[in-house]
C-alpha cells in the first residue's frame, strides 16, 4: 500500500479547501488553489502602475503648460496643480465609501479606472484641438501683453478632463490595495507572508510609476508633444482596465462590510438626538455588545472596549430611553464600544490636524520649484540635452527610496539601541522628523531662491543642480512622515474601523494641497497690491517677485505648527498603553501592522 507523507496529506487538503470569508466572481465560495494569489495580484497591481504614472505625469508638469500655452498667471496655474492633486486625494474618501457600502471593491475599481481613462482621453482632446487652447503668442512663457489667456470654453474642458481623472484617480486608489490584499487568505500563515510582500511590491509598483512619470511622460510631453504625453497615459489606462478585466474569474470577492464613516455619522446623530437624555452615574448601563448580542444584532466580531472619561457628550449615543433596544436603529442607539471607537477617532485629530502641513510644503515641490527649474540651467555638461523642469522631481522621488532602506538598515538599529522600541522611532517620533526636515527643505529653498533671484539680477544662470537640497530634504522628510503618518493611523485605528486609517492619511494630503491653494491666494492678493499678476513675491515673472518669502513664510508657519504637534504628541497615549492600563492585552492581529 502507498503511503501518504503526513506533509502531502496537509497540503492536498488546503489545495481542496474553500475559503469562508471571500467568494468567486459567481458567489460560491473561493477555492483555495484556483482564486487568488500572485497572478490576480499581479494584474492589480499594473492598474495602480498606470494610475500612479497618469496622476503625476499630469501634475509635475502642468504649471508649464498653464503658463506657457493657457496664459495663466503663476498662482492661477499654481492653484490649479494643487487643487487638482488635492482633490484627487479627497476623492478616495468617496470612492472607499462607495467600495465599502455599495459596489464592492471589484467594482469600484473597474468603474473609476474607465473614469480616468475617460478623463484622460478629454485631456488629450483639449492638447489636440486648437480651437480648445489660446493663440500662441510670442513670449514663451506666456506672460507677456499680447499673450491672450484661455478663455471659459477653452479652461471648462481642460478643468472637465483634470476633474474627470482625479475622481477616477480617488476611485482607483482608495480600493486597489484593498483589493489587492483581498486575495491573500489571512488566516493562513503561508499566504500572510506574501500579502506582507504584496505591499512591498505594491509600493514598488508606486515607485515605479511615479519614475517613469517624472522622466519618460515629462520628456515626452516637453520634446514630442503634450498629446502624446497625455495619449499614452490614456492607452496605458485602458490597457491596464482590460488587463483586471480579465482576472475576473480568477479573482476573490469579499462582502460589502459598510464604511466607518457611517458608524461615526450614526455615534455623532444618535448623540445629538439623545443629548437631552441624563448620562448614567455607572458606564456600565449604557448599552454595549453584551445587550446587542442578546438583542439578535451582528455584531461584526466586534470586541468590547472599556469606557473613556473623555468626549462625555457622545456617551449619550449608547443611552437607553423607554422604547425597547430591538426596535431601536443605529442612528438612534450605539453600542457602548461603538462610542468608544469614535472616541478613539477623535483622540487621533489634533495628531493628524498638525501633519496637514507638511503636504503642503511637498506641494512646492510639483509647483514653483518647477517654475524655479524653468528659467534655470538645465543643460547636462556639454551634451545639449536639456532636463525638463518637471524632472527635478525625480530627485524627490529618489530620495524617499533611499530614505526607506537607510532608515531601516542604519537609522532604526540605532534608535533600538538608544530607545528600546523594536520599531526604532515610534511612529509619531518619525512623523516629527518627517515635519523637521521639511522645514529644513523650506529654508533651503528659500536660501538658494535668494542667491538665484542675485545672480539673474547680473545676468548669471545658475544650474538647476542647485535645487537638489530642497527635493532631497523634502523628499526624505516625506518619507519618515508618510511611514509614521500611515503607521500610526493603522495601529490607533480601531479594529472595526481599519479602512478609516487609509481615510484619515488621504485628508490630510488632500487638506495640505488645498491649504496651499489658500495661502498662494491670500499671499498673492496681499503682495500683489491689485496688480494683474506682474508684482508680489508671486510675480507672473519670477525674476520679478520674492519666491524665497514665501518659502520662509511656509517655514515659519511649518516651525510653529511642528511646535503644536509636538504637545499634542506628547499628550498623546497610544491604544496598547491605554487598553493594558484597563487589563486589556491587544491580540496578535490587532497589533499587527501593514504597510500600504
Amino acid at each position: 500500500m502507498d503511503t501518504v507523507l503526513p506533509e502531502t496529506a496537509v497540503e492536498a487538503g488546503k489545495q481542496g479547501a474553500t475559503l469562508t470569508d471571500a467568494w468567486d466572481y459567481k458567489g460560491r465560495p473561493a477555492a483555495r488553489a484556483s482564486t487568488g494569489g500572485w497572478g490576480c495580484a499581479a494584474m492589480i497591481l499594473g492598474a495602480e502602475l498606470f494610475e500612479r504614472m497618469t496622476t503625476l505625469g499630469i501634475a509635475v508638469n502642468l504649471v508649464p503648460y498653464m503658463t506657457g500655452t493657457m496664459h495663466l498667471g503663476s498662482a492661477a496655474a499654481t492653484n490649479t496643480v494643487t487643487n487638482f492633486i488635492g482633490t484627487s486625494f479627497m476623492l478616495c474618501l468617496l470612492g472607499g465609501f462607495i467600495a465599502d457600502t455599495y459596489l464592492g471593491r471589484y467594482l469600484t475599481i473597474a468603474v473609476f479606472c474607465a473614469v480616468q481613462s475617460a478623463g484622460v482621453i478629454v485631456l488629450t482632446i483639449s492638447t489636440v484641438a486648437p480651437t480648445l487652447r489660446p493663440a500662441p503668442c510670442g513670449d514663451a512663457t506666456g506672460q507677456s501683453a499680447d499673450c491672450v489667456p484661455a478663455n471659459g470654453t477653452q479652461l471648462g474642458v481642460l478643468y472637465l478632463g483634470l476633474y474627470m481623472t482625479a475622481l477616477g484617480t480617488g476611485g482607483l486608489k482608495s480600493s486597489v490595495s484593498g483589493f489587492g490584499s483581498d486575495q491573500f487568505d489571512e488566516s493562513d500563515g503561508g499566504e500572510r507572508k506574501k500579502m506582507m510582500r504584496f505591499f512591498n511590491w505594491f509600493y514598488f509598483f508606486v515607485s515605479i510609476g511615479a519614475l517613469l512619470a517624472v522622466t519618460v511622460l515629462v520628456y515626452v510631453q516637453d520634446n514630442v508633444g503634450r498629446r502624446y504625453g497625455y495619449g499614452i497615459c490614456a492607452v496605458g489606462i485602458l490597457a491596464g482596465l482590460g488587463v483586471f478585466l480579465s482576472g475576473t474569474r480568477k479573482y476573490r470577492f469579499k462582502k460589502l462590510v459598510g464604511s466607518p464613516l457611517t458608524q461615526v455619522a450614526a455615534v455623532t446623530a444618535a448623540a445629538w438626538s439623545k443629548r437631552a437624555l441624563p448620562l448614567p452615574s455607572d458606564p456600565s448601563m449604557l448599552y454595549d455588545v453584551d445587550d446587542a448580542a442578546a438583542a439578535g444584532a451582528d455584531l461584526k466580531g466586534k470586541l468590547k472596549l472599556p469606557h473613556s472619561k473623555e468626549c462625555r457628550f457622545l456617551d449619550h449615543a449608547a443611552v437607553i430611553d423607554r422604547e425597547s433596544p430591538a426596535a431601536k436603529s443605529k442612528w438612534a442607539l450605539c453600542t457602548r464600544t461603538d462610542v468608544e471607537e469614535v472616541k478613539q477617532v477623535v483622540r487621533m485629530l489634533p495628531i493628524w490636524a498638525t501633519t496637514i502641513m507638511f503636504w503642503t510644503i511637498h506641494a512646492q515641490m510639483t509647483t514653483f520649484a518647477v517654475e524655479q527649474a524653468s528659467v534655470m540651467d538645465r543643460a547636462i555638461g556639454g551634451s545639449g540635452f536639456l532636463i525638463p523642469a518637471g524632472s527635478l522631481t525625480v530627485f524627490l522621488i529618489g530620495s524617499i527610496l533611499l530614505t526607506v532602506p537607510l532608515y531601516d538598515r542604519l537609522v532604526a538599529p540605532i534608535a533600538r539601541r538608544i530607545t528600546g522600541n523594536p520599531q526604532g522611532l515610534s511612529p509619531l517620533q518619525r512623523v516629527f522628523v518627517g515635519l523637521f526636515l521639511s522645514i529644513t527643505g523650506m529654508a533651503a529653498a528659500a536660501l538658494i531662491e535668494r542667491h538665484r533671484l542675485t545672480s539673474s539680477t547680473r545676468g548669471a544662470t545658475l544650474t538647476v543642480f542647485l535645487l537638489m537640497p530642497q527635493f532631497l530634504l523634502v523628499g526624505a522628510g516625506e518619507a519618515f512622515t508618510y511611514m509614521g503618518q500611515l503607521d500610526f493611523f493603522l495601529r490607533e485605528c480601531p479594529k472595526g474601523m481599519k479602512t478609516m486609517s487609509t481615510g484619515l492619511f488621504l485628508s490630510t494630503c488632500a487638506l495640505g494641497f488645498f491649504f496651499s491653494t489658500l495661502i498662494v491666494t491670500i499671499v498673492h492678493k496681499v503682495t500683489g497690491h491689485g496688480t494683474k499678476g506682474g508684482g508680489g513675491w508671486l510675480a507672473n515673472n519670477i525674476n520679478q517677485g520674492r519666491l524665497d518669502y514665501f518659502y520662509w513664510l511656509l517655514a515659519v508657519m511649518s516651525a510653529i505648527n511642528l511646535c503644536f504637534f509636538t504637545v499634542a504628541a506628547r499628550r498623546y497615549v497610544y491604544k496598547e498603553k491605554r487598553l493594558a492600563d484597563a487589563g486589556i492585552q491587544l491580540a496578535d492581529e490587532e497589533a499587527m501592522v501593514v504597510g500600504h
